[in-house]
């Protein structure tokens, strides 16, 4: 997911400085720093913030379930910023493109933990979510890599249904 800092958004800063962590390779201190930021944001939080935080939580866990777990936070933090763009037509809220542009990337991110978790059903759910919210992304690195994951995850749950 890529992220889009607000700026003078010193959360999205801490996301971001968290995110270079992960991407670092030092998983720990990523779920640490995610940690203290979640405690402080909550359920309550900024939905873009939410959302990102929940996105890139999932990615440092070692269970499967709260990897999953992690994954519907993001995704629920996105409808509900979905939710609010959706009633202020007139105005939408500043972050709701950039929301939009996570939600192929929050239901592959689902399938694969599904298909992880061997749910098959569920992983058809998301990632036939994903092709429909995939009309959204531009043809940019971004959207490129989201259809090229989305092609794969197709192939390999084609495959864990057959039984290869």
């Amino acid at each position: 997911m890529e992220q889009r800092e607000v700026p003078g958004d010193v959360v999205m800063t801490r996301i971001g400085q968290a995110i270079m962590l992960l991407h670092a390779g030092d998983r720990e201190e990523a779920r640490n720093r995610f940690g203290v930021i979640w405690s402080e944001i909550g359920e309550s939080g900024e939905a873009l913030h939410r959302c990102t935080l929940a996105h890139y939580m999932a990615d440092t866990q070692d269970d499967l379930e709260d990897e999953l777990a992690w994954d519907l936070k993001a995704l629920k933090a996105a409808e509900s910023l979905a939710g609010e763009a959706a009633v202020e037509r007139a105005a939408p809220h500043r972050d709701a493109g950039a929301v939009r542009a996570f939600f192929p990337s929050l239901h592959l991110n689902l399938a694969a933990d599904y298909l992880k978790l061997r749910r098959f059903g569920a992983a058809r759910i998301h990632l036939d979510r994903a092709w429909d919210a995939a009309g959204v992304v531009e043809g940019d690195g971004y959207g490129g890599a989201v259809r090229d994951g989305i092609r794969r995850m197709e192939q390999r749950l084609r495959r864990s249904v057959a039984g290869e």
